[in-house]
């Protein structure tokens, strides 16, 4: 749940906007109960005495009662962010991990969940177990040059000898 600018509390629900955008919009979620007429949680079925309902999906809830679908933390409090899709509620972390993408690694060509950390070369995103030289497979640490050629990236002995053979340019990183 989030708080908006002008204070309520609400939600992030993703609008399709073609096959590939998904935009996200607040949805507010904090509401004044009608006096006398007491709505029914979809969490535990229990009538809501509350003053305040939490809408999510169309539905109401408890404080409580709203929670994530994988990983059951609570997302009726201030400050917690609550995603809808595929008629699931989810946290941000559950949600970026089962739909969030950073985009492919350049070395392996896999998917990069978004909550994954990365290492970048230019364009280029990698996965950090691949973030190494693509000639000898010798992983880069902290300080290390490296070269990007071709889409490549190598370690400087490798970029070297390339160079004496003729056979790349300097693109130093």
């Amino acid at each position: 749940m989030l708080t908006c600018c002008d204070g309520r509390l609400c939600s992030v629900v993703n609008i399709m906007l073609g096959p590939l955008y998904l935009v996200p919009v607040c949805v507010p979620m904090l509401s004044v109960q009608p006096k006398g007429k007491q709505k029914g949680c979809a969490g535990c079925n229990r009538k809501i005495k509350d003053r305040y309902l939490l809408k999510a999906l169309d539905k109401y809830w408890h404080e409580d009662c709203l929670k994530c679908a994988c990983c059951d933390c609570r997302l009726g409090e201030v400050g917690s962010t609550l995603y809808t899709k595929a008629n699931l509620i989810l946290c941000r972390r559950d949600y970026l991990r089962l739909f969030g993408t950073t985009g492919n690694c350049a070395a392996c060509s896999k998917l990069i969940p978004a909550f994954e950390m990365v290492m970048r070369a230019r364009d280029n995103v990698y996965h950090l177990d691949c973030f190494a030289c693509q000639l000898c497979n010798q992983r880069f640490c902290v300080g290390d040059k490296f070269f990007l050629k071709n889409n490549m990236i190598l370690c400087q002995m490798d970029y070297e000898e390339g160079q004496l053979n003729g056979t790349f340019e300097s693109q130093v990183q």
